[in-house]
């Protein structure tokens, strides 16, 4: 995969560590990530992947699509109205209410029609917590894409999806955001579509290059060191 990147770093951080608490979560970290490009985030459970995005977002917020672990969907809103929300923005709090309630044509189809894009079309007017997992999952997906931001940050995003669907949501994020850092544990999506990959463990970085350098074997080193 080739990437087109910008010389002016969209995210930086310098030698800079987090504590929650009493607690350092994250160590040194010197990292930069400019615009363009397609950022693979892994590492073992409780490495800091979570907390590496949510540090990073903090920065951007406004111009970063984000799909977190949680999902933070509201249960008891149908799926429409949770991808709605993404584009709670652009819109003024009265058109947005109404549109809650009785959904715009052109709204409802651009929604309607991305659902068909996330299999979930036959779903969107069931409260999300009359949905599965994956179903749940894709939700927040299509509320982050109609968020219609440049940059997409996901915390394990297609984790509940089986392995076509994960292939195929993975590529159609990476078709609608022009850059990406997602955290993943499926090591082989990570060599497969994106450009570059940091490796977290404990903490630190324990890898930073490009994805095209690492062998399954050497995943499976920084994932037992």
């Amino acid at each position: 995969m080739s990437t087109v990147q910008s010389t002016e770093p969209l995210f930086q951080l310098q030698q800079q560590s987090l504590k929650k608490g009493r607690t350092e979560v994250l160590s040194h970290i010197s990292l930069t990530l400019y615009r363009g490009e397609k950022v693979a985030l892994i590492g073992p459970s409780g490495a800091g992947k979570s907390s590496l995005l949510e540090w990073l977002y903090a920065q951007h917020s406004g111009q970063i699509a984000l799909c977190p672990q949680s999902s933070g969907l509201v249960d008891i809103l149908s799926a429409y109205q949770n991808i709605y929300m993404g584009g709670l923005e652009r819109h003024s709090t009265l058109y947005n209410l109404s549109n809650l309630i009785y959904p715009r044509q052109a709204d409802r189809q651009a929604i309607t029609t991305l659902a068909a894009e996330l299999g979930i079309a036959d779903q969107l007017w069931k409260s999300v917590d009359q949905l599965s997992g994956g179903q749940r999952q894709r939700v927040a997906i299509g509320r982050a894409l109609f968020r219609r931001q440049p940059v997409f940050f996901g915390d394990e995003p297609v984790s509940a999806l089986d392995p076509q669907q994960a292939e195929n949501i993975l590529q159609l994020l990476i078709r609608r955001h022009e850059t990406l850092l997602v955290s993943l544990h499926n090591r082989r999506l990570a060599l497969d579509h994106f450009d570059r990959v940091i490796a977290l463990r404990q903490g630190v970085i324990s890898y930073d290059g490009p994805a095209a350098a690492l062998t399954g074997a050497a995943l499976d080193a920084l994932y037992a060191q």
